[in-house]
């Protein structure tokens, strides 16, 4: 909420926020690979922007990578499928797991991206579990719930200016994306 008030107020004194400069005067800096290297963000972007490991898709990408680490030497594979819920084999699991409206999480990378690495919530079913019989169930659809993300997306210079950008260079621009953070289940939109 605070970010948003941020950036609302910045939009209103018609400054970017994350250049602290108005916007009239100019194009976004651009950066050559040798003074951001390995696709980082610049420091004073990351300095005045949300607290990324504060949410969801940023905090749990860690564990994801722990965990695939982990199921790499022990040969395990995560469910791609739905599952048959069983209540007496799941009570200690996470929610993703208890749900009627079952998820699994992958990370989605992308290098002009920041934070490049994003948990991603995909759907096990396209129904939902039947809580009596533990089965997939028709009579209800599985949906993403979704959270909006404030992200840095790195694009190249462009030619508006008088000088020619160096060859190479690029640019961060914010912008918000929706994030896929769960399932939950809904009434289906038709009678199939």
């Amino acid at each position: 909420i605070l970010l948003l008030g941020w950036l609302s107020l910045a939009i209103a004194h018609q400054t970017s926020p994350f250049r602290g400069t108005p916007r009239s005067h100019g194009a976004p800096r651009c950066y050559s690979a040798e003074e951001l290297p390995h696709g980082q963000a610049p420091p004073h972007l990351l300095a005045r922007s949300a607290r990324w490991e504060q949410a969801l898709p940023v905090a749990l990408v860690s564990s994801l990578e722990a965990m695939a680490h982990r199921r790499q030497h022990e040969g395990a594979l995560a469910g791609t499928q739905c599952p048959v819920l069983r209540p007496e084999e799941v009570l200690e699991a996470d929610t993703h797991q208890r749900s009627i409206s079952p998820w699994r999480y992958r990370i989605d990378t992308d290098e002009n991206r920041y934070p490049q690495k994003l948990a991603v919530a995909e759907c096990l079913c396209r129904g939902c579990i039947n809580a009596k019989t533990g089965r997939e169930t028709a009579a209800l659809n599985s949906v993403h719930l979704l959270q909006s993300l404030l992200v840095l997306q790195r694009r190249p210079c462009s030619r508006d200016g008088a000088v020619a950008p160096t060859p190479g260079a690029f640019t961060f621009h914010a912008e918000f994306i929706r994030v896929p953070v769960g399932c939950t289940c809904v009434l289906p939109r038709s009678v199939q």
